[in-house]
């Protein structure tokens, strides 16, 4: 802590403070003076001191520092990795090296704690002005005599007065004010739609939220939360190898015909700036506000959370970014900047391919997450809808943990998770998502064993170790997968068999079946490739066990499989693997020697058998 001990060498009254009075010292580690760019003033050693002595357990959520005017600091208590941690404005306390208790000679009591950030105050910058301990109003109104690092509030501040609203930010309380900069005011129309209601959705009441303290994606109720309409604020983070960028984002659950429902999300562009009726946070745009397409949300900032999307779409040769802005509904699926930083993706960049993997992330219509959660039945059966890829279905899954709810997208044998729904635009939604859909990254072992909808499978093939073969990366499989309906389905004409080739002892048995599922090859077959190969007549492959004959045919909405005479229905086409391909059907492929399961021959079938021989054996007698 040597840094902040120079800085009260310097500053004679501090010094005088130490040896004479009562205090608490949040002292900064020298790591956390590193990160601060601007000059060391010793004046901030004041910033850093009560005049009481305070260890942790005593601390009031508000304490008053020792800088001209007294500004505040705030204390926040929360809950990370399962313990309490103690944070000083966005300063995390070192608890281990905190509490530290110390005499004066004249019997003064003080107290040392250690922080792993530097608290930073406002800076007035402006010579003919004495700004000592603002609140959100006089920050507003002062603003060009702040430190801002060239932002300016002027617009907002404008829309502030003209809307009668300085009253909410002169209140004394506990507040989170979100202000947006100037540059956000673009284009001309935006700043009318800076109502009354709108304002209000950028202050949380009776809470004063820094960033580091404050969970991610935890929704605050705004002062715009009424019977006629209902918004609330929520943080979020996307962490890359320099930084970590935070974003806020408003969700309009109840609007009107001025306010839409939906997300708008924005950057905050400097964060933590303390006040004496809470905190404020300045942000690149206005919350609450739909007015720019799904193409202009992607254009919007050369670094923003979908960058590297809209990179590759612009890099990319094809119509994507011309019929995603010629759309007049339509729901985008983004991969997030992480996403794109995949091995595997890096290689798809360069491939043919990339063309429809592009396409498998955009449906032609609205989709918000409320709508795909209500019509997605139970996790046995998926939601599915079109993508403008060809043959190219999108498949939802919704996992309720506590009641909350996480939605998953799966396409292309992909599985994503949704990390931001709901990103309102003119005409559509963006759902950010943690994955690039189509770049497979899992084995056809290991998309057996996470797909829900092949427990099944899965179960019956560990039993008898037939899975295993299915991590093998120097082998290609093409893989009919009876998901759990088929199985379901076969329960209901041969529960007894059924049972039974679920039951260890007969782990033989259900080997043998699923050997006749999985075609091994010198690659993966497509559904198409398969159409095109047995488009005149059925077509022999090579299975584990022996050989099988395929025939498929296409409609106009499906893919059809052909065996042992009965057609099958591909429910998911082209589930990719990095080493096969997965097609998930309704029927079992079985045999009438397959429902005898047991070792005496007996079978669903057995008690028709015996029924049919005492018959005979009656009309036999009779003639005799």
């Amino acid at each position: 802590m040597f840094q902040f001990v120079s800085l009260v060498e310097r500053n004679q009254l501090a010094k005088a403070t130490f040896n004479f009075a009562s205090l608490t010292v949040f002292a900064p580690l020298n790591a956390a003076f590193q990160k601060i760019k601007e000059d060391k003033d010793d004046s901030l050693v004041s910033y850093h001191m009560l005049n009481s002595a305070q260890t942790l357990s005593g601390l009031p959520d508000k304490v008053s520092s020792e800088s001209e005017g007294n500004p505040p600091l705030w204390v926040s208590r929360v809950k990370q990795n399962g313990r309490e941690e103690i944070y000083i404005n966005n300063a995390k306390v070192v608890q281990a090296k905190s509490n530290f208790e110390h005499l004066t000679e004249a019997g003064k009591k003080q107290v040392l704690h250690v922080l792993d950030g530097v608290l930073e105050p406002i800076k007035v910058t402006g010579q003919d002005v004495q700004i000592y301990n603002p609140n959100a109003y006089d920050f507003l109104n002062h603003s060009e005599q702040l430190d801002l690092k060239n932002h300016r509030v002027r617009s907002f501040r404008k829309r502030v007065n003209v809307n009668d609203k300085k009253r909410v930010f002169t209140e004394a309380g506990k507040f989170t004010f979100f202000i947006p900069v100037d540059e956000g005011f673009q284009p001309p129309p935006r700043p009318d739609k800076i109502d009354g209601i709108v304002i209000d959705g950028h202050i949380i009441k009776d809470a004063v939220l820094f960033t580091d303290p404050t969970e991610d994606n935890k929704e605050y109720e705004t002062l715009a939360y009424t019977d006629k309409v209902k918004v609330t604020i929520s943080f979020s983070s996307e962490r890359d190898e320099k930084q970590v960028r935070k974003y806020v984002k408003s969700h309009t659950i109840v609007g009107d015909s001025l306010h839409p429902t939906g997300v708008v999300l924005a950057e905050i562009v400097k964060a933590n700036i303390p006040v004496s009726n809470g905190v404020v946070h300045l942000i690149h745009r206005p919350l609450m506000v739909v007015d720019t397409t799904v193409t202009q949300f992607l254009e919007d900032r050369e670094d923003g959370p979908l960058y590297r999307f809209y990179e590759v779409i612009r890099d990319v040769k094809g119509d994507f970014m011309d019929r995603l802005t010629r759309m007049q509904e339509l729901t985008l699926f983004a991969p997030s900047n992480a996403a794109w930083k995949d091995k595997n993706v890096a290689a798809v960049l360069r491939d043919h391919r990339i063309n429809e993997i592009l396409h498998m992330h955009l449906c032609e219509e609205k989709l918000p997450m409320d709508k795909i959660i209500s019509n997605i039945k139970n996790f046995n059966q998926l939601f599915q809808v079109n993508t403008l890829a060809p043959r190219r279905k999108l498949y939802f899954n919704v996992i309720d943990i506590k009641g909350n709810k996480t939605l998953t997208v799966e396409g292309g044998g992909v599985n994503a998770t949704v990390i931001q729904p709901d990103i309102a635009a003119t005409n559509g939604i963006v759902h950010i998502i943690d994955r690039v859909l189509g770049v497979p990254f899992m084995t056809v072992g290991r998309k057996l064993a996470t797909d829900p909808m092949l427990n099944k499978t899965y179960i019956m093939g560990k039993a008898g170790g037939f899975n295993e073969q299915l991590e093998e990366t120097k082998k290609r499989y093409t893989y009919f997968v009876p998901r759990d309906y088929a199985w379901n389905k076969m329960e209901i004409t041969y529960p007894t068999a059924h049972k039974k080739l679920f039951m260890h002892e007969f782990a033989y048995h259900a080997k043998q079946i699923l050997e006749r599922h999985l075609v091994v090859a010198d690659k993966g077959y497509t559904m198409a490739e398969l159409r095109n190969m047995t488009m005149h007549e059925a077509k022999q492959l090579p299975t584990v066990r022996d050989v099988v004959m395929l025939k498929v045919r296409e409609t106009d909405k499906s893919y059809y499989v052909e065996w042992g005479g009965e057609w099958a229905h591909v429910f998911r086409p082209d589930v990719e693997c990095t080493n096969g391909v997965i097609h998930v059907i309704d029927t079992v492929f079985l045999r009438d020697s397959d429902i005898q399961v047991t070792g005496g021959g007996s079978s669903e079938v057995a008690p028709l058998h015996f029924l049919l021989g005492f018959i005979l054996c009656l009309m036999i007698s009779r003639y005799l």
